[in-house]
């Protein structure tokens, strides 16, 4: 016999301890105070009577005494949770991984009349999602475990959570079971079949029950081949339809010279074999912009360039809608896609300069900029700037000057990067650049390869700084980062050179401070679900609060202006700033969006069968509902029924 709950050594101790506290309250005996009365002889036969029942009183007081010795004993004993040896050998340990990604939202499972309920605003009447069904399978294993039988659940989204200890607690299984939720993203399946085998080393009888519907993609990872060696694998498919359609793709971004207007591109992607006919629409800001009907066959994909868009201010929605008659759409998850326009703000650019016609004027072309100008001498002027232009100069930056875009640096000056040799153009060689990185940002949309340069100096930077521009002798357009920081320098001042006499050079002026102050479109629009964020943040902070789209808040550390969150849900966010004292509430730092944009988990049609290497999963099976092996239970009945004899039994004056 094995106990699996208190050890017996401690059950001794607490027994004898309590057994002898029983013991004392029986041998405690009322003293009764002596008193004098009359009629001495009839007292005398009185005492004669009760001499002849004191065996039979003594007797009745053992008896009392035993039982309550009897129920210590048995509560104790059901603190033990005393167990077979045997049944304990051959118990099995099984760990659930359920699949918690987006696909396991897909209502198209018949909901049993008996549980019939009204629909969750993202399902339909009569159906529950695959997730729901599952539990509920799930839930019938876990009552079928024997007495000796133990069982751990964990959720496989993009990471693997264990929600339970390796335990045969009918009530922690079940409360771990209900804490399963779906998320916007797909099942890291490889990892999740690694922690099992990890969870079920050295025990025996071990299981391994995928609860999924087939969609987890191939056992697979970086590492060596997963082998489950002696470990039962099953699988319990969930799911039954492949109707759906889905937005695969979604980007917005602002015109960066016209930013009251903007561009959209989407994908429509039906994932089921039959054709399906949409309706596509397009919101801005709450409101609807555009909506056009599409036709698409079985595995199609169709996409949508929106141009020259304009109106909206903050948040672009797109939603597609199946119509016309047939079954519904089965997974609303992902006919939904957000984007947040960068805010539309004036820019706050700091000039410090002794004077130069061609950068002030260049300034002037978007109106989106605050300029300020100021002599080096007066540097730095009051206030926070985004952006600083040193031209000709390169004091020591002094804090909340924001950005740094450095003009013919000086090699004397307080520059995060080193200012080299002297070009010069001569007769046989002009000075120009030679090899231009045409996808930076610092130079999208331009051509420099004619700009002829009377004199530059080499720029040289680290191994993380990004050599935009390089002449024959080196690199005279750098850009890079320090400290959360982003700078750009341009090794020439632009008055020896003819590049102010081309539209190049006033781009290449707005096209620096905008990559600056905003981020590329896949920072606007296109942060995928499933992957760890790098999120922009001020670089004086350790953390921030993160208000994610169903209203949950939670502090996420920042690093290098960085702050990192696995996302795991589609919808708008809010990076705020943490409040210095409790009654203040947080400030917003900056707004993004995230999308489900993972072709995989839109193709919903489940999997016929599961495989790892050459091992193919078989079906739960041994987990009948019946009468659990547990004494304790029985124990504690023994204990409530002799409590009710002796209840009996006293006022009924036997046992007193």
């Amino acid at each position: 016999m094995n106990f699996t709950g208190i050890d017996p050594q401690t059950l001794l101790r607490a027994g004898a301890i309590l057994g002898a506290v029983v013991v004392a309250f029986y041998i405690l005996k009322l003293k009764r105070r002596p008193i004098a009365v009359p009629f001495g002889p009839l007292w005398e036969k009185v005492l004669r009577d009760k001499q002849a029942t004191t065996l039979f009183s003594q007797l009745k007081r053992l008896l009392s005494l035993l039982l309550q010795l009897i129920l210590v004993g048995l509560m104790l004993l059901a603190m033990g949770d005393p167990r077979p040896a045997i049944n304990e050998l051959e118990g099995r340990h099984v760990v659930v991984l359920f699949d918690a990604s987006a696909s396991m939202k897909a209502t198209d499972v018949t909901q049993p009349p008996e549980v019939a309920q009204a629909p969750r605003p993202e399902e339909v009447a009569g159906y529950r999602t695959r997730l729901d069904d599952g539990r509920e399978r799930i839930r019938e294993v876990i009552r079928g475990l024997s007495g000796s039988d133990r069982m751990l659940i964990a959720q496989m989204d993009a990471a693997i959570t264990p929600l339970s200890t390796m335990t045969d607690d009918v009530a922690e299984l079940e409360e771990a079971l209900d804490a399963v939720e779906a998320m916007d993203t797909r099942a890291q399946y490889p990892r999740g079949l690694r922690f099992a085998l990890d969870s079920l080393k050295g025990l025996g009888n071990p299981e391994i029950i995928v609860v999924s519907d087939g969609a987890v993609g191939d056992a697979v990872d970086g590492t060596e081949p997963i082998e489950l060696g002696d470990v039962r694998f099953s699988f319990m498919k969930v799911g039954a339809e492949s109707r759906n359609v889905a937005i695969s793709e979604f980007s917005v971004r602002r015109y960066p010279l016209d930013k009251s207007r903007y561009e959209v591109l989407l994908e429509v992607t039906n994932t089921s074999d039959e054709p399906a006919d949409v309706d596509l629409e397009l919101y801005g800001d709450g409101k609807l912009n555009d909506i056009v009907g599409l036709r698409l066959e079985g595995q199609e994909t169709v996409s949508r360039f929106y141009p020259n868009l304009y109106g909206a201010d903050q948040s672009i929605e797109a939603r597609v809608k199946l119509k016309g008659a047939g079954p519904p759409d089965r997974l609303p998850a992902d006919n939904h896609a957000y984007a947040l326009l960068p805010e539309r703000r004036r820019a706050r650019v700091q000039v410090v300069t002794k004077g130069n016609m061609y950068l002030e004027a260049a300034l002037l072309l978007d109106e989106y900029l605050d300029v300020k100008t100021v002599k080096p001498e007066n540097y730095p002027l009051q206030g926070t700037f985004d952006v600083t232009i040193f031209d000709d100069v390169a004091p020591k930056v002094v804090d909340g000057s924001g950005h740094r875009f450095y003009l013919n640096p000086p090699p004397d000056g307080a520059t995060p990067f080193e200012v080299g040799k002297e070009i010069k153009s001569s007769q046989r060689y002009t000075v120009g650049f030679d090899d231009v990185k045409v996808k930076h940002p610092m130079v999208r949309n331009l051509t420099l390869g004619d700009v002829n340069i009377g004199r530059a100096r080499e720029l040289k930077g680290n191994g993380n700084d990004t050599k935009v521009g390089e002449s024959f002798k080196g690199t005279i357009l750098l850009a890079g980062r320090r400290e959360g920081f982003k700078f750009a320098a341009l090794g020439f001042d632009v008055r020896e050179s003819d590049l102010p006499l081309r539209i190049a050079w006033p781009l290449l002026l707005l096209n620096t401070i905008n990559a600056f102050v905003e981020e590329d479109t896949d920072y606007i629009s296109s942060f995928r679900t499933g992957q760890v964020w790098s999120i922009p943040a001020p670089a004086d902070l350790k953390t921030a609060i993160l208000e994610q789209p169903d209203g949950d808040r939670q502090t996420v550390p920042i690093k290098d202006g960085r702050a990192f969150f696995l996302g795991q849900e589609a919808g708008f966010y809010r990076l705020m700033r943490a409040p210095e004292t409790e009654d203040e509430e947080p400030s917003e730092l900056t707004s993004f969006a995230a999308n489900l944009s993972d072709s995989r988990e839109s193709a919903i049609t489940p999997v016929a069968e599961l495989s790892v290497g050459e091992s193919t999963a078989g079906t739960v099976s041994g987990f009948e509902i019946g009468v659990r092996r547990e004494y304790w239970i029985y124990l504690l009945a023994a204990v409530l029924a002799i409590t009710a004899i002796e209840w009996l039994t006293y006022h009924r004056r036997v046992t007193v």
